[in-house]
């Protein structure tokens, strides 16, 4: 059985490993927040944003734009998600790539590889 330098246990990896690893994570987190926040209907959405204004002190019943509401119930989603910190998803990761690569959306790949971005042909 072989074992990349990466995967061994007690191996610290190389800065661009962690930069990997992170942008992967940052694309896994969105890749949970978006699906969620995908299934909610319309309604589901605005109570989530009123929760959120109404936290962050920004007032309840305001009329906000588009944005600010899908900003709201993201901000929202994102603290009610059960999201792994950084450090217990990189151990998880590590131990089966196969299922999170699934998951992710690949933004993580146009952080290095920005012409990938948009290229539909």
């Amino acid at each position: 059985m072989s074992q990349s330098g990466a995967a061994k246990e007690g191996h610290t990896p190389a800065p661009e490993d962690l930069t990997i690893l992170r942008a992967k994570y940052l694309d896994f987190c969105s890749a949970r927040v978006a699906d969620t926040l995908l299934r909610l209907s319309a309604d589901e959405i605005y109570v989530l944003a009123e929760k959120a204004a109404r936290a962050s002190g920004e007032g309840e019943g305001r009329d906000f734009s588009f944005d600010t509401v899908v900003k709201l119930a993201t901000a929202r989603l994102t603290e009610q998600l059960a999201l792994p910190p950084f450090e217990i998803w990189v151990a998880a990761y590590r131990e089966d790539p196969t299922g999170f690569d699934g998951e992710l959306l690949g933004l993580w790949e146009s952080a290095f590889n920005p012409e990938s971005e948009g290229s539909g042909g």
